[in-house]
C-alpha cells in the first residue's frame, strides 16, 4: 500500500484588518477520494472544492478499476472507448517508467493483482503455476498501443493504473493550483504528496514525514523532512498484505517478472521526484526491484531521491538514503 506521509500544519489566527489583496493565509481542504483521504492546503481565500471534486470526477471516470463505467473499466471488457488526455498522459507516462525499469513497473499486471484477490477485499484464491503463466502471458505494457485515442491491446490484458493515477491526481490538483496563481500550496492523496512554494503562514518550507513500518498499525515518523517544489511518493507492504490458511503473509506488490508477491526484505520506499505521478511509479517499481537493482539503478538517474526502510538479518529496522534524499 501507499504508506501515508505525516505532516504537521499549524493553523494561525487571521488577522482581519489585512487588504483582501494581501493573502498570507492558508485554505485547507479535506476529504475522502480514491478509497483514501486528502487535504489541499494553499494560499488564498477562494475555496476550490467544487473544483477539486470535478477533477476528481474526470480522473475516476477515465481510471478507477473499481467504477464499473470508467473508460479504463470499459476496456479491461474490452469495449471500443475513445480515452481522454488525462489517461493518455498516464499512459505515456507509464510506457516511459516500465522501459526505465525493465517491466518492473507495469500495469497490465493488473489480472494477477486480481487472482491474489489484491484488487479488492477477500481471501487469497488457491492458483497455482499453470494458471499464473496463463496470466503472464497477457502482461507487458508494449502489448498495448495507442492509435487515435483509441487503445488497442490483446484481449485478456488488464490494465490497472491504481500504482500511478493517484500521484497523477496530486499533480492534476497542484496544476490547477498554479494556474489559478497560487504558488504556495501542499496536496496530499492518501500518502502521496507534492509541494510548491512555503507554508505562507509560518513563513517556513512544508514540512512532512516518513513513517515506520510498524506492523502493529501504530504510527511514528523515522525521518522528518522540508519538501520545497517537489513531489514525494511512498509505498510498502507492511499494511496492505493477506494471509493464508497456512499463516503466509503476502506482500500486495505483485512481481512483474514472476506473477507472485514480491519477497524482499523493502518495507518501505520513498521517491521524491519533480512531479507525484513519477515518484508514485518509482515508488512501485522499487519495491519490487530489491536494493541493490534500486541502488545500481539510481546511479544513472541522479533526479531521483529515495529512502529505504529494510529489516536486516536480525529482523531490524535499517535505513538507507540515496542520491542526496534530505534529511
Amino acid at each position: 500500500m501507499k504508506k501515508r506521509i505525516l505532516f504537521v500544519l499549524t493553523v494561525l489566527l487571521i488577522v482581519s484588518c489585512k487588504k483582501e489583496k494581501e493573502v498570507n493565509t492558508n485554505t485547507i481542504l479535506e476529504g475522502v477520494v480514491f478509497g483514501t483521504d486528502y487535504k489541499v492546503v494553499y494560499n488564498s481565500e477562494i475555496n476550490y472544492q467544487k473544483q477539486f471534486d470535478s477533477l476528481f470526477y474526470i480522473i475516476n471516470k477515465s481510471m478507477s478499476t473499481y467504477q464499473v463505467n470508467s473508460d479504463i473499466s470499459k476496456l479491461n471488457r474490452n469495449e471500443s472507448v475513445e480515452v481522454d488526455e488525462h489517461f493518455i498522459k498516464v499512459l505515456n507516462n507509464s510506457k516511459e517508467i516500465y522501459k526505465a525499469t525493465k517491466g518492473a513497473f507495469d500495469p497490465t499486471i493488473g489480472a494477477v493483482v486480481n487472482a491474489w484477490d489484491f484488487g479488492s477485499e477477500g481471501k487469497i484464491i488457491n492458483l497455482d503455476s499453470l494458471k499464473i503463466d496463463s496470466l503472464m502471458v497477457s502482461v507487458g505494457l508494449d502489448k498495448v498501443k495507442l492509435i487515435n485515442r483509441q487503445i488497442v491491446k490483446p484481449k485478456e490484458t488488464f490494465i490497472d493504473f491504481n500504482a500511478i493515477a493517484k500521484g497523477y491526481a496530486v499533480d492534476v490538483v497542484s496544476e490547477f493550483l498554479e494556474n489559478q496563481n497560487a504558488k504556495n500550496y501542499l496536496v496530499y492523496i492518501g500518502g502521496e504528496i507534492r509541494t510548491s512554494g512555503i507554508n505562507i503562514e509560518k513563513k517556513l518550507p512544508w514540512r512532512v514525514g516518513v513513517e515506520n513500518p510498524n506492523f502493529n498499525g501504530t504510527q511514528s515518523i523515522n525521518r522528518a523532512l522540508s519538501l520545497k517544489d517537489k513531489a514525494m511518493a511512498t509505498s510498502g507492504t507492511y499494511r496492505k498484505f493477506k494471509v493464508d490458511e497456512n499463516g503466509n503473509r503476502y506482500a500486495h506488490i505483485i512481481d512483474t517478472q514472476t506473477g507472485y508477491p514480491s519477497k524482499t526484505n523493502l518495507l518501505s520506499i520513498s521517491v521524491i521526484a519533480d512531479d507525484c505521478m513519477t515518484a508514485d511509479a518509482y515508488a512501485t517499481a522499487f519495491k519490487a526491484m530489491g536494493i541493490e537493482k534500486v541502488k545500481a539503478f539510481l546511479k544513472e538517474h541522479p533526479e531521483l531521491k529515495v529512502f529505504l526502510i529494510f529489516e536486516n538479518e536480525n529482523q531490524e529496522f535499517e535505513t538507507l538514503a540515496l542520491n542526496d534524499f534530505p534529511e
